[in-house]
């Protein structure tokens, strides 16, 4: 659930078997729904309450909409204890990662940074 101003913005749930989808967490799903309702990206202001502690994923998209404040119930553990891999996440070797082509994948960034009309987010 998302707040702002003490009022309800969005609710949602976890909807990973139901969608197929491995982004559609209850947090992530909120973050879209309240996006969408106060159409913007910037959540600046809003607040957000969770059954469990966000996963790496969704503090990630809590950060980017720039809420500042998390209400959790379950801590990531409790959430391991019932079978999710939170803790892996947090293991220094689940994955690796192999740069490539830096040159050929700055190029837009350049030309994003030379946009006068660009909007930072």
């Amino acid at each position: 659930m998302i707040t702002k101003n003490g009022k309800i913005i969005a609710k949602a749930d976890n909807r990973v078997l139901f969608s197929n989808d491995p982004t559609a967490h209850a947090e992530i799903n909120a973050i879209r729904k309240a996006s969408k309702k106060l159409a913007s990206f910037d959540l600046s202001g809003c607040e957000i309450y969770s059954t469990c502690m966000p996963c790496p994923m969704c503090l990630g998209a809590i950060k980017w909409a720039n809420i500042k404040t998390v209400y959790y119930g379950a801590t990531s553990k409790d959430a391991d204890n019932i079978g999710f891999r939170d803790q892996r996440f947090y293991e220094k070797e689940f994955l690796e990662f192999k740069q490539i082509e830096r040159a050929e994948c700055l190029k837009p960034f350049v030309a994003w940074s030379a946009k006068e009309d660009r909007v930072s987010y």
